[in-house]
C-alpha cells in the first residue's frame, strides 16, 4: 500500500518534516516515492506547504495518509476538495 506521510529532516531538536509518497514497508526516512511537500512545526505559526494537485493525484490512486499527515492535508483543505470530487469520477 502507498502512504502520505512525514519523512523526518532537520538538525537534532530542531525537526522539520518533508511531506512523501512511500510505500507502507519502507522505514521512516528510508526510500519514498515521492516529495510532495514540507512542514516545519517551529515557526509561528507552523509552516505547511503541500503541492495540492500532486497529494490530490495520489488520494485519487488510493494513497492513504497517515493520521498526522490527514491533519495537514485538512488544515489546507485538501481532504475537503479530495472527499467532494471522489463520489463524481468520471473514469
Amino acid at each position: 500500500m502507498v502512504k502520505i506521510r512525514l519523512r523526518r529532516t532537520g538538525a537534532k531538536k530542531r525537526p522539520s518534516y518533508r511531506v512523501v509518497v512511500a510505500d507502507a514497508r519502507a522505514p521512516r526516512d528510508g526510500a519514498f516515492i515521492e516529495i510532495i511537500g514540507h512542514y516545519n512545526p517551529l515557526t509561528d505559526p507552523a509552516t505547511i506547504v503541500i503541492d495540492q494537485e500532486r497529494a490530490l493525484y495520489w488520494l485519487r490512486r488510493g494513497a492513504q495518509p497517515t493520521e498526522t499527515a490527514a491533519s495537514l492535508l485538512a488544515k489546507l483543505g485538501i481532504l475537503d476538495k479530495f472527499r467532494a470530487n471522489s463520489g463524481h469520477r468520471t473514469t
